[in-house]
C-alpha cells in the first residue's frame, strides 16, 4: 500500500519529468547556440553559462531516466572545465570539443533516451 506522502512525491516527480522532457528541445537548442558563440580565445560568460547548463542537464537527465544524455553532458562539462583551466589551449582541442558538443546536441534532438 502506498502512503499519501509517497503518492504526492511520485506525482511531483512525474510532473517534473514531464517538464524536463518538454523543455529539453529548447535546452538543447540553447546549448547549441552557446557552443556556436564560444570564442576559444576569450571563453568567458558564454563558457560559464555553457558549463552551468551542461551541469544542470547532466543531473536532471540522470534523475529523469535519460542516462546516456546525462553521461554525455557530464563528460562535456568536465572536459570543458579542464580546457578552461589552461591559459592557452590549442585551437584543435577547442574544435574537437565543439565538434563533440554538436554531435551531442544532434543526438539529443534525434533521440534523447537513445544515447548510450
Amino acid at each position: 500500500m502506498t502512503h499519501g506522502a509517497d503518492q504526492h512525491f511520485f506525482s511531483r516527480l512525474a510532473t517534473a519529468n514531464a517538464g524536463f522532457a518538454e523543455r529539453l528541445p529548447a535546452t538543447l537548442e540553447r546549448i547549441k547556440q552557446l557552443g556556436a558563440q564560444l570564442d576559444p580565445l576569450a571563453p568567458t560568460e558564454t563558457a560559464n553559462e555553457l558549463v552551468a547548463m551542461l551541469h544542470t542537464m547532466a543531473g536532471s537527465a540522470f534523475t529523469f531516466g535519460y542516462r546516456g544524455l546525462g553521461h554525455h553532458a557530464r563528460a562535456l562539462e568536465q572536459r570543458m572545465r579542464v580546457l578552461l583551466t589552461f591559459d592557452a589551449v590549442a585551437a584543435r582541442d577547442w574544435a574537437a570539443w565543439q565538434g563533440e558538443l554538436g554531435e551531442f546536441v544532434e543526438a539529443g534532438q534525434r533521440d534523447p533516451r537513445g544515447l548510450s
